[in-house]
């Protein structure tokens, strides 16, 4: 997010009561940032290479209905990775064919419901291939279908996110014995394979790692159409993976620098004999995103001055429990949303969660904050605001995106409301009172 802009929303939050005492969290989204990354990303890829290719964003980086539709009226599709996922994406009016549904565990029906409405799938595994082999005689379906493959390349710097490994849950491992050749055989048993699919991890990998990835599953296409003495393979999906700078507001890697390396090392990839798919979500959307918070209360514990805020490990949960590998650039504002000004003194941001890691930055060099004042956690528009963890059952914030103008006045435009306490009662069985009192 341009820091113009987002000193800019923040004010008119404020000023547009979307963050009060009452409601003292809200998480704002930059159209214009996100549309810029859309165009970006496509016009990377349009720079190497003349095939169609299809940009399926992650939904799972955020699972909201008019971010999808944002981000599809932009030009991308929707990767899918459960049936919750594909009806968000379905009633965001993303088309069937421009959605592509991966995940380890695909049940019969949601596979059945995919071949129905064409959208394109990659199975996981050997089982999931043959449950497809009788679908496919129950039906037939204009899916495009492939297979995912792990080429076990290797971790990045966060374990958790790294698909590539040797252990890896995703995929069939290509460098497991006699897995390579299985895989060829499959293809050549199947006319209706026609896509290999691979993703390498995300945050942590770097782009030389990704490139590797996607050099050996292009290998491997390249050496399936040799045995089948066809292009049966006619597209490959290199996932997506780009990894987000969370240090400062350049946004860096970029789309197109990764698009030229892949370019560079795997050239027979981009010269038209295959179309491609790819699976951003995390960069595009990463940089855009500012979950705004008030300070209730400010106190000193071993000399150390602590702000406790209304934002903690119910938006940023992979930051309070790892921050090491998440940390979080923190902005300070005062009550009325102007930056704070003062000298930066060392400080903690604190959560309201009852425990005691529940912090969104220790020693934290910022103004003095003061009650009344807002932080704002940054680069939080994939993952933080949109996957609520409801300890403590705090509730949802409100998510709202925006579109700042050039005489400084912010239009904002409600993507989720934020969620009541009645509503939190209803979700804990609230109609439910004496449900277990007549066991």
């Amino acid at each position: 997010m341009a820091p113009d802009r987002r000193d800019q929303a923040v004010r008119a939050a404020v000023d547009q009561s979307l963050v009060t005492a009452a409601e003292p969290v809200a998480a704002l989204l930059d159209v214009t940032g996100v549309r810029a990354s859309a165009a970006a990303l496509q016009a990377a890829f349009a720079e190497v290479t003349a095939a169609p290719v299809l940009h399926a964003f992650a939904v799972k980086a955020s699972p909201l209905v008019p971010v999808l539709r944002l981000l599809y009226e932009a030009g991308l599709g929707a990767e899918v990775a459960s049936p919750g996922e594909l009806a968000l994406a379905r009633a965001a009016g993303v088309d069937p064919s421009r959605i592509v549904l991966d995940s380890p565990a695909k049940t019969p029906a949601e596979l059945r419901e995919a071949l129905a409405l064409g959208v394109a799938v990659n199975a996981d595994n050997p089982q999931e291939l043959a449950r497809l082999d009788a679908l496919l005689r129950e039906a037939p379906t204009t899916s495009p279908l492939g297979l995912r493959v792990n080429p076990q390349i290797g971790a990045g710097t966060i374990d958790a996110l790294s698909t590539a490994t040797a252990t890896s849950k995703f995929g069939i491992a290509l460098r497991d014995e006699g897995a390579r050749a299985r895989v060829v055989r499959a293809y050549l048993d199947r006319p209706w394979l026609t896509r290999l699919h691979t993703h390498s991890g995300s945050q942590g990998v770097p782009l030389s790692l990704l490139v590797t990835g996607v050099r050996e599953v292009y290998e491997l296409a390249e050496e399936i159409n040799a045995a089948a003495g066809r292009r049966q393979v006619d597209t490959i999906d290199i996932g997506g993976g780009l990894p987000v700078n969370f240090a400062s507001d350049d946004e860096t890697p970029t789309y197109a620098e990764y698009a030229r390396l892949l370019a560079a090392a795997v050239p027979g990839l981009f010269d038209g004999r295959y179309g491609l798919v790819t699976e951003f979500g995390r960069s595009l959307l990463a940089k855009h995103g500012t979950v705004l918070a008030r300070v209730e209360y400010t106190k000193t514990s071993g000399s150390r001055p602590i702000a406790v805020t209304h934002a903690g490990v119910q938006v940023a949960t992979r930051t309070v429990y790892d921050p090491a590998s998440w940390p979080l650039r923190i902005a300070a504002y005062d009550g009325e949303g102007r930056p704070r000004s003062g000298d930066p003194v060392d400080q903690d941001v604190a959560g309201p969660a009852c425990f005691a890691g529940d912090l969104l930055a220790v020693g934290r060099a910022l103004p003095l904050l003061r009650p009344g004042d807002i932080v704002a956690a940054l680069d939080t528009g994939a993952y933080y605001f949109a996957h609520h963890y409801a300890y403590n059952s705090l509730v949802r914030p409100g998510v709202y995106g925006y579109v700042g103008h050039e005489d400084g006045s912010v239009r904002f435009a409600t993507v989720r409301p934020p969620q009541t306490v009645a509503e939190i009662v209803a979700e804990a069985g609230g109609d439910r009172l004496d449900g277990l009192l007549a066991l």
